[in-house]
């Protein structure tokens, strides 16, 4: 289904620099493909791949900080691919996009590529469903995690990085499903405020890496120990990633 004009919002993302179109019932993007976005490391003139591209908003907020990336993005759903193609144009970025399953990654994307990135669903099929379709689809799947892996790392140049985001429960399955192609993991946790757990985390991972494991310090994202009234509280370093568009290389060093 390709969402009709009327469906869609037109909305800010890193203060104005870049604009998406986003359907206002289903699955849209938030801080998650932005954090994202900020933790790639790639440098100009690399290749980027974003496996479940949705309309773009990881890929785009990493091309709005990163000059002249060959991007790609494989997207499941005919729609979110559509607004992808849609959304590069509009921000006058050159993006290739392909709808296909991971499972079955299309022949147009059978090349390396020197960073992958990814957002894959948080939460399995068998949960309760999203009354609405799409946005049910982005959200949850059937695929396991280590599925996300393998596709990634085949598709990764020797040397290349894949960068995740996804749920804390996740991480034992993706760590498990790292070798032998996968080394050298980085492991970026995200907590809310300070003190609190983190819900969610960013995965780096190196092809041929064989450094150990490290755990980072938590990445903080809002200031104070409690949700303090109806404005945003960002710590200075999100608000600089979430606003400013800067990159996460301090956090994983």
């Amino acid at each position: 289904m390709i969402f009709p004009d009327e469906a869609l919002s037109d909305d800010k993302f890193l203060m104005g620099r870049l604009r998406l179109l986003q359907p206002r019932q289903g699955y849209r993007a938030a801080t998650d493909p932005v954090l994202l976005a900020a933790a790639c490391p790639a440098t100009a003139g690399q290749s980027v791949l974003d496996l479940g591209c949705g309309a773009g908003a990881a890929a785009l907020c990493l091309a709005a900080r990163v000059p002249d990336l060959s991007l790609a993005g494989l997207e499941l759903q005919p729609g979110y691919a559509d607004l992808a193609r849609r959304n590069a144009a509009r921000n006058c970025v050159a993006m290739q996009v392909e709808c296909g399953d991971i499972a079955a990654i299309p022949r147009a994307l059978r090349r390396g590529f020197d960073h992958v990135i990814a957002n894959p669903p948080y939460y399995h099929a068998a949960g309760s469903p999203s009354p609405v379709a799409v946005r049910d689809t982005a959200l949850r799947t059937n695929t396991p995690i280590a599925e996300w892996v393998a596709a990634a790392a085949t598709r990764l140049n020797p040397g290349g990085w894949l960068t995740m985001i996804f749920s804390t429960p996740n991480l034992p399955e993706a760590l498990a499903a790292l070798p032998p192609k996968l080394g050298s993991p980085l492991v970026l946790p995200l907590a809310p405020r300070d003190g609190r757990e983190a819900p969610r985390l960013i995965l780096r991972a190196r092809k041929g890496g064989r450094a150990a494991f490290r755990l980072l310090p938590p990445f903080v994202l809002h200031q104070g120990p409690a949700h303090d009234g109806d404005r945003e509280n960002y710590t200075p370093a999100a608000n600089a990633v979430l606003r400013d568009g800067a990159d996460l290389s301090a956090a994983f060093r």
